[in-house]
């Protein structure tokens, strides 16, 4: 199953996921308890047999936070006071951080906020946050217990690094490319841009592809490998054979480029496996393969920064955005005015462009 919304009076508190919570937080039960009874509601990855693996809780906050060191301002903030995952190797976390900042957009933050112990096994869960651009500028002081690091993450500000300025997409001086992906692909590795009529749970799977903010996608089309870091690409899932073209192919979200890499970059089959196999959707069989015996491919790592609202027929494409039929679709140049227009169709919010 994919992550789900769910109320808090519909989660089972007994559940042995909540007890290391219950063991770090006395107050845990009550306050659980409080948002179950005002109908709150929470992230939550379940597995097959109903027993919850992963947990996140977001709340909005204008008042200053005073129970800090140093004391934070008011400011309209996102919460995030609940951020429990069961480590799997399926890059669950970043799926949920992207939760996090695309709830940031949304309700159009000034900061983002999370307090972690500084525990040896939640290393991992800090770094993570750091990575996106959070920083540790105040502590929470629990007594007996220790102090928690408040970590932030400034909506309003930016770092000129594409990873933690995420998910934020800058326009200035970048190239914008058209990337054609095929259905089955483009589902496992783009879960917030599937179709309307595709059945979430039967495409969407809990795996690092799936997971991830960062994508991996291999491709032997000519002058991909001409990309640089901070192009900006938008994704085209091609027809899936179920209708005309026109309106079965579709531009669903925006990425920004990474890393690009050719076969030249590698040296040898393990070190392009081990580079490739984090994120991509392609089996180990598929990349040992390519390495041997197709070994002319592009690697482009990338960003998976915003979904549209509304998906982008290839017939506005050629009929309102000017976008030539007769040419090649699996990797085409579009001008400055033409992604702007395709970012507008797609109905994404304009606060994830800051430039």
């Amino acid at each position: 199953m994919d992550l789900e919304i769910k109320l808090f009076s519909e989660l089972n508190l007994e559940d042995t996921f909540f007890d290391t919570l219950k063991e770090s937080y006395p107050e845990f039960s009550d306050w659980f308890n409080r948002k179950a009874e005002n109908g709150e509601t929470a992230y939550v990855f379940f597995d097959e047999k109903g027993k919850i693996l992963d947990f996140l809780y977001l709340k909005i906050e204008e008042d200053a936070i005073e129970d800090v060191t140093p004391v934070l301002p008011a400011k309209k903030r996102l919460k995030v006071g609940t951020f429990k995952i069961k480590p799997r190797h399926s890059r669950r976390g970043e799926r949920f951080m992207k939760k996090i900042m695309d709830h940031a957009i949304s309700e159009n933050v000034d900061e983002v906020y999370v307090t972690i112990y500084p525990k040896p096994e939640l290393e991992y869960l800090i770094s993570s946050f750091e990575k996106y651009g959070f920083h540790h500028i105040a502590n929470k002081n629990h007594g007996d217990q220790g102090s928690e690091y408040v970590l932030v993450k400034d909506m309003r500000t930016f770092e000129g690094d594409i990873v933690k300025d995420y998910p934020f997409v800058s326009k200035a001086e970048t190239e914008k490319r058209i990337l054609a992906i095929k259905p089955d692909y483009h589902t496992a590795l783009f879960p917030d841009s599937i179709l309307n009529n595709e059945d979430p749970y039967d495409l969407v799977q809990d795996v690092s592809s799936t997971n991830s903010i960062h994508k991996i996608y291999i491709c032997w089309m000519k002058d991909v490998d001409k990309l640089k870091q901070g192009d900006l690409i938008l994704i085209y899932r091609t027809n899936d054979g179920k209708g005309y073209a026109n309106y079965r192919s579709v531009i669903t979200s925006v990425c920004t480029v990474h890393e690009v890499k050719t076969f030249k970059d590698f040296k040898d089959e393990d070190d392009f496996i081990k580079y490739t196999n984090q994120y991509s959707i392609f089996s180990l069989k598929e990349l040992s393969r390519w390495y041997k015996y197709k070994n002319n491919f592009t690697v482009i790592k990338m960003l998976y920064n915003v979904a549209f609202t509304r998906k982008v027929i290839r017939k506005k494409l050629l009929e309102d955005v000017g976008l030539d039929g007769s040419a090649y679709w699996g990797f085409l140049s579009v001008t400055d005015e033409q992604f702007n227009q395709i970012v507008e169709l797609g109905q994404a919010d304009g606060r994830y462009f800051i430039d």
